[in-house]
């Protein structure tokens, strides 16, 4: 049996270190949500008292009552609405940019893409005035109809150029194959670009739907208060009052907002690796 061979002391020290850092940054990652977790079950005073300790019963009452008190349920439906509608028109338009700019060689895809790029530099509350006056202009001012539309305009950037990316490591002759057979290049973009593409398209959903799950700024000044319409980051606040805030509840409502992006997450992770690892190896 060969002997395995006993790694430099520099190579050790780094291996420690490494390790030691990755144990620091999950602890720094799982003790706030075991924090929540913990907390959406007890009272204030048992908050105070032992913030990390475990609850002395499992009762869900705060959930309850953050449900009925901020109408959390028809708030996530809210939300559930717009980010969906969001995300499956930031696609349609995405897809078919990304497909035209990754075949393009002249020097006019070059500047369509740095157009593109150019979104990145714009923030999101210099467009607010406009935004607002476009709403008031097209009579959409508290719909949720007009941050559907809203949404894609911000995550049409990021959304191209990555897609542009992941399209143009996809060899030609794969193209010029479905090409001589008779395909159209819509044809040419549903079956050949999208199957190969999935981790691409994964990475742009799950970026995205945290984006526009996490949506806070548009939808309180567009949408406003309206219970009716209001998304569940505008319905969250409504559980902290001046008159003194029920932290447990406040937490369990919290822990509400969550569980839709842990599900999304699990659901999209894998294919978001493979493409953070194709990128990886074709760099």
């Amino acid at each position: 049996m060969a002997q395995r061979t006993a790694l430099p002391l520099r190579d050790r020290i780094g291996s420690i270190t490494s390790g030691t850092l990755a144990w620091i940054y999950a602890a720094l990652l799982v003790v706030p949500f075991y924090y929540f977790i913990v907390s959406s079950f007890k009272t204030n005073e048992e908050i105070f008292e032992s913030p990390l300790a475990l609850p002395s019963s499992i009762d869900l009452s705060n959930f309850t009552t953050a449900i009925h008190q901020a109408d959390l349920g028809l708030a996530v439906a809210n939300s559930a609405l717009t980010t969906v509608g969001a995300l499956v028109l930031t696609l349609l338009l995405a897809l078919p940019a990304a497909f035209a700019l990754a075949r393009a060689t002249g020097r006019l895809g070059k500047i369509v893409e740095s157009v593109f790029a150019l979104g990145f530099l714009i923030p999101s509350f210099a467009a607010l005035f406009p935004t607002f006056l476009l709403a008031a202009a097209l009579g959409l001012f508290h719909t949720r109809t007009f941050i559907v539309f809203l949404l894609p305009a911000t995550a049409l950037p990021l959304s191209v150029i990555i897609l542009t990316s992941f399209m143009r490591t996809i060899p030609r002759e794969l193209e010029e194959a479905a090409s001589m057979d008779g395909a159209s290049s819509l044809q040419v973009l549903r079956q050949v670009y999208l199957p190969i593409c999935v981790p691409g398209i994964a990475t742009v959903v799950l970026l995205n739907f945290l984006s526009f799950w996490n949506a806070y700024l548009y939808p309180l000044i567009l949408i406003g208060p309206d219970t009716a319409q209001r998304t569940i980051q505008v319905a969250l606040p409504t559980l902290k009052v001046d008159a003194g805030t029920d932290y447990g509840v406040l937490m369990a409502g919290t822990l509400v907002t969550l569980l839709p992006v842990y599900l999304v997450y699990t659901v999209l992770q894998r294919q978001m690796q493979r493409a953070l690892l194709s990128g990886a190896v074709k760099g």
